[in-house]
This record gives C-alpha cells, structure tokens and sequence, in this order.
C-alpha cells in the first residue's frame, strides 16, 4: 500500500507540475488547464488496439451464447490500464441476478499465478531462499527417501519438480482430508525422480509453500497472502478460504452441463469446499475487477508493486513442461513448454507468453500475459464449456496479428529467457 501511495504522491506532483507550468501559459494557449492537463496526462490506450478489442468482444459474445453460457467475465489490461471489462450472464440459472464486476469465482489452479507471485516478491524480499531445502524450514518433511527428503528444495516446490508422481494425495484433497494430515503421510507419495529432474503436476506439494511461508514469517498463509498481494495490488473481493466464498452475496453458483451438447442445458450445483485444503494450489476467491488489478500489477516490464527482480523470479522457467497435445488444441503449433512459479511459460507467435488454466467443479478459469507487449487477459465462468478455453488464444491472435502491422519491429521479450537456468534448479 506504501508503494502504491507513493506512486501516487509521483504522479500528484507531476501534476502539479504540469499544472503550474500550462497556467503560465495559459493565456497565449487560450484555454482552460484542466483541458490541457488531461490532454497531457491521460493516455487512453484502448484506441491503439480499438479494432481487436472489437472484434473480440463480437467473439466472446458469440461463444457466450452458443455455449448456453450461464455466466462469464473477461477483463483484458494493455499498458497499465484496463482496456476491456465484460460481463455476460446471471449468477445462477433461473435468477436473475446478473454477473457484475464484483462478483466472485473460484479461481481454482489459476490461484497458483497468484501464489507465484507471492513467491517472487517474498525472494525478492529475501524474506525467503527459493533454493533453501524444504526440510531446513520444516524438519518435520519427509518423503519416501531420505534423498527427495534431504534435497527438495523451495523452488521445486512450486514448479512441480519435487520428484513425487503427478497429482500425489488428490484423492484425499477431494474426501477433504485436513492438509495437516495430508502433509504428515507425504512419507507415503510414490517417488519418480530426483529432485529437480522431471515435471510433475502437483497440488498437495504445491501447497507446501504455505507451512514454509509461516514458518518464515510467523504470519497464517492467508495472512501473508492478503498483506502482500490482495491488500496492495487493490484486489478489494479476494480471499482465500470457502467461508468467505460461501458468505459473499455477490458469488457465482458452479453449474454442470447436461444434455446434448449441441444444445447445452446448466443446472447449479451445490457449493463445495474441495481443493480449499490446498489453498495456496487451488483456494483463491476473486472477481474480474480482482483480475484485472492483478494483470495491471503484473503485466508491465516494471511496476512499484511487482519490481522487475520479482518478475523475473517469477516468470523464468524452471522445467521442461510435458504436457499433452489436447491442452494447447487452441494454441495451436507450439515449441517446447515450461513451467515457471506457478505459470506455465509458452511461445506463441514469437511472443513468450505466461499462462494458466484453472479447474474446479463447476467453475472454470483462464489467464494469460505477455511482458513483452505488457497485455493481459483473464476469463471466469460459472459454465465450464469448450469456449472457455478458446477465448485468450483468439485474442492474443488478433492482437499480435495488430501489432505486427503497427509495430513491425516487436520482437521476443529478453526478460523471460526460453531455456531455464540449470543452476537456479539444481541441488
């Protein structure tokens, strides 16, 4: 919030600056200050991309409505400013209380983006070793061996490198099998592979990070996480339990299709508490309006609340990220894959993008930004449905397509390397 306020103590005197200077010429401009000074200081950037933001919205309105969509929101940020906010729908089938800006989702894995980010602000802190072993932090860690043990590092933790098979304990964050009791059988989890050595999707391991976050600062995760990220980003409807999710009157009902899918019918599902227990994988709360403050904190090359050190510790890719062909079926032709903290890191276009899909009964959601291009786009829906997934790789398309004939000489962003440093993941 310091940060934030002294922006905005930076652009106050800038201002007045500005102020002071068009009022000595005021009388040879022969106009009013506030009309030179808004002329000087506000930039509208949505103009500079009006035709793609457009023909999107023609788009995601379309596919909103061949979905049978109940509800959905799509905010897309460009420049440091929110450029395009939409909501489409109701909040529950057969009411008509509509999707606002200020109505909330599960994120679902999508919150791991913002845990990311939490972990790049607390290195760049050095309030924590990303390369410390976990077991330094909580001696009470233990794998199958002493060697994944001994050895998992902070930054394994979060880049799903940990050794574990993929999805480790799931079954029992879905019986909603208390994380405490989850994380004192972890002695259990088959291994696969050193340390450091192979990509594998975890939520369980992922939410290590919490327990190490609190012995490191002496704060409750939510804490932490609300002081450093919800709190000064200015995501005003976050949080990070289901009590808060549950209460909130401004919520969207989680809704599964039934019937035939040419023609889809939504009916509500009851509220359920599954992947809370692994909030740091899979527990955040927010609304679009959250979003898009998120993307504005993120999206730029350089920002007073997400540094440019914090970036790079965030968005460097850590490991080579084997997924299938079918997850990217809307990218298209990609190269090689990786994962970053908490971001999934692909090439597209020429354009180094960072990503993240998120999934969790009856809600799904989307994010994905571009440093290079400082854009960013996040999708919720109360609706999970084939279009879903389909809207950001339309948009960044259309995007780049526009600024490779406004701007021919764009090219790939150098802050995010495309190989990932051996060193940094090493043990």
């Amino acid at each position: 919030m310091a940060k934030r306020s002294y922006k905005a103590l930076q652009y106050t005197v800038i201002i007045l600056i500005i102020t002071a200077l068009v009022t000595s010429f005021l009388y040879l401009n022969r106009g009013t200050t506030e009309e030179i000074i808004e002329k000087v200081v506000k930039i509208d950037h949505s103009k500079e991309i009006r035709e793609v933001l457009d023909k999107f919205d023609s788009i995601y309105y379309a596919g909103n409505r061949e979905a049978n969509a109940v509800g959905s929101t799509v905010v897309i940020t460009y420049k440091g400013q929110v450029v395009m906010t939409k909501c489409y729908g109701v909040r529950k089938a057969g009411e008509n209380d509509s999707i606002d800006e200020h109505t909330i989702f599960r994120l679902a894995s999508v919150s791991k983006t913002v845990t990311g980010v939490l972990a790049g602000i607390l290195a760049e802190e050095k309030v924590i070793d990303l390369n410390e072993k976990v077991v330094n932090i909580l001696p009470e860690f233990r794998l199958a061996n002493d060697s994944n043990t001994q050895n998992v590092t902070v930054r394994q933790l979060l880049s799903h490198s940990s050794g574990l098979v993929p999805h480790a304990f799931d079954m029992m964050v879905e019986d909603h099998v208390p994380f405490d009791q989850i994380f004192a059988r972890l002695n259990e989890a088959e291994i696969a592979a050193p340390p450091g050595t192979i990509y594998a999707y975890q939520n369980v391991m992922y939410s290590v990070f919490a327990p190490v976050v609190e012995a490191k600062v002496q704060k409750p995760f939510n804490q932490v996480m609300q002081e450093k990220i919800f709190e000064p980003f200015e995501m005003k409807d976050a949080s990070l339990d289901f009590e808060s999710f549950s209460q909130n009157p401004d919520k969207a009902y989680p809704h599964q299709q039934t019937g035939n899918p040419e023609k889809p019918v939504y009916t509500p599902l009851k509220l359920n508490n599954r992947y809370y227990t692994t909030a740091p994988a899979a527990g955040v709360n927010a609304s679009i309006s959250d979003m898009g403050q998120f993307l504005l904190a993120i999206s730029l090359k350089d920002d007073d609340l997400f540094s440019e050190d914090a970036r790079k510790i965030t968005f460097t890719p850590q490991i080579e990220s084997i997924l299938k062909r079918s997850y990217y079926r809307n990218w298209g032709a990609l190269g090689t894959k990786y994962y970053a903290l908490g971001w999934r890191i692909i090439h597209f276009k020429n354009h180094t993008i960072a990503q993240h899909s998120g999934f969790v009964q009856g809600y799904q959601s989307e994010i994905a930004v571009c440093h290079d291009s400082e854009v960013g786009i996040a999708v919720l829906t109360n609706s999970p449905n084939s279009y879903t997934s389909t809207y950001i790789p339309a948009f960044l398309s259309m995007f780049f397509d526009h600024q490779k004939k406004t701007e021919p000489k764009a090219s790939i962003n150098d802050s995010v390397p495309e190989t990932f440093n051996e060193e940094e993941v090493s043990n």
